[in-house]
């Protein structure tokens, strides 16, 4: 089993993420993670533009897999910051993390959201604590 497959059998479990929400983990690797969104209507608010919301649990759930796939303890979110910076073009965005700083107790991350052009849509960076 790759490490791929690997990870999208344990991550099913966080079922908001996955079957609510409808991402799709593309790539993970030692502290990284790519999730994919197909963007559909209910992703929408009143306006129609994507719900912050939508792209907030893209974030999180890229930082949940980059900083818990295999990892010798498990890893939970201290404080989070988004920006938004633009309106996705297209039906299809991405996250992507980066790992920043990873400590004895605690890890820096900053997830990148952009849209299928790869213009940044948000940027997120998240503090977590390793249990």
């Amino acid at each position: 089993m790759t490490d791929l497959e690997k990870a999208k059998e344990f991550f099913a479990a966080d079922r908001y993420a996955t079957e609510v929400t409808g991402i799709d983990i593309v790539a993970v690797g030692e502290h990284y993670a790519k999730c994919a969104l197909t963007l559909k209507e209910h992703h929408t608010n009143a306006v129609g533009h994507v719900m912050g919301g939508v792209l907030f649990t893209l974030a999180d759930f890229v930082f949940g897999i980059a900083a818990n796939f295999e990892a010798p303890s498990p890893t939970v979110t201290v404080s989070s910051n988004i920006h938004f910076l633009s309106s996705p073009r297209g039906r299809l965005i991405y996250g992507e993390s980066k790992l920043l700083k990873d400590g004895k107790r605690s890890c820096f991350y900053e997830i990148t959201v952009s849209d299928e052009d790869g213009t940044p849509v948000a940027i997120v960076t998240m503090n977590g604590m390793h249990l």
